[in-house]
């Protein structure tokens, strides 16, 4: 396969995951109109990449959530809520009551528990007030249960047997701990009678996707070569609770198209190109879709935006770089 989301970088890839599972996860939906997506399924998703734990990281992870909790959870804001913050959050009362009869008893000093009181407190994401020397706290509303499922997918756009021996303990370490509700590997198609990532030695457990992004990113883009089994969790229910509650966090605040923050939009070659749904960043300097690897202050290429650009005001106020900024922003906060 060949096209501009594989011939450059795996970054570009796994871009190209992400939005294709925005656009039509779970896989075998057919609709691509984004307003009809979920028409047949009151399962909503929110969708982002490079997320794990000390242990483990995944290139993209799909969260399913219950619609209506799901626009609950917006009441807390829009950035994710850490594990100190969540502590706080799920078991703030209804009503006031002092931090430390309220909370449950923490693994760790109380101290660090109420500076996290003042860090949600500050956020808006409970209330508090000081009742003598004593901090009361309260709910500003219940944290809703919106997490159903967690999906994992590994992005490999070449498949070789090297880089399938690797994948493969990395998979069964997925298998063996259950964290994932199910585990997924993409990878470009051949056009083989059999692709070739079907031959390969990994986990039967793993569901594979073989994707083509030669004509751009739509949502028949992707098709399931193998379907995955349910992973059977090896870890105590809170624990699993817990973490992957805090993994769903993390891709609500983040998403997917976080990777300005990494790169450079402020510089001059730095542009948006369309591959049918999807805006790939791209080096004007290099003719490339770059990755946030080369992409930094440091790159050869790298020129400022005139200050001009900055201060002409509309379309673009403050520079192209402070455009793209604020749309990938806008889109993540639409599909969220």
């Amino acid at each position: 396969m060949s096209g501009p989301a594989t011939a450059d970088s795996e970054f570009s890839y796994e871009l190209c995951v992400c939005r294709w599972a925005e656009l039509a996860w779970p896989p075998g939906s057919d609709s691509d109109d984004e307003s009809d997506a979920h028409a047949s399924d009151d399962t909503v998703h929110v969708v982002a990449r490079q997320l794990g734990t000390k242990h483990r990281r995944w290139d993209t992870v799909v969260i399913e959530c219950d619609p209506d909790a799901l626009q609950a959870r917006a009441a807390f804001g829009d950035d994710e809520l850490d594990s100190d913050l969540l502590h706080v959050v799920r078991n703030a009362p209804a009503e006031w009551a002092w931090y430390r009869d309220a909370l449950p008893e923490p693994d760790y000093p109380w101290r660090y528990v109420r500076e996290a009181v003042h860090r949600a407190a500050d956020r808006g994401v409970v209330q508090t007030r000081s009742e003598g020397n004593r901090i009361q706290l309260k709910q500003i509303a219940p944290y809703p249960d919106w997490v159903r499922r967690l999906i994992a997918i590994e992005n490999k756009p070449d498949l070789d047997a090297a880089a399938a021996d690797r994948l493969a303990e990395q998979i069964d370490h997925d298998v063996e701990t259950g964290l994932a509700d199910e585990v997924w590997v993409a990878t470009a198609e051949t056009g083989a009678t059999v692709e070739p990532a079907l031959l390969e030695a990994l986990p039967v457990e793993a569901g594979i996707l073989t994707t083509d992004f030669a004509g751009g990113v739509d949502s028949d883009a992707a098709s399931v070569a193998w379907h995955p089994t349910s992973l059977t969790p090896t870890h105590g229910d809170d624990y699993r609770v817990s973490r992957r509650l805090e993994l769903a966090e993390r891709a609500y605040g983040r998403g997917w198209r976080d990777y300005h923050a990494t790169m450079r939009p402020d510089c001059r070659h730095f542009e948006l190109r369309r591959t049918g749904r999807l805006l790939l960043p791209w080096c004007a300097a290099k003719e490339c879709h770059q990755s946030s690897s080369v992409c930094s202050g440091g790159c050869e290429a790298f020129e400022p935006e005139p200050p001009a650009w900055r201060t002409k005001g509309w379309p673009i106020d403050g520079g192209p770089g402070a455009g793209i900024r604020r749309l990938l922003a806008a889109r993540a906060a639409r599909k969220r």
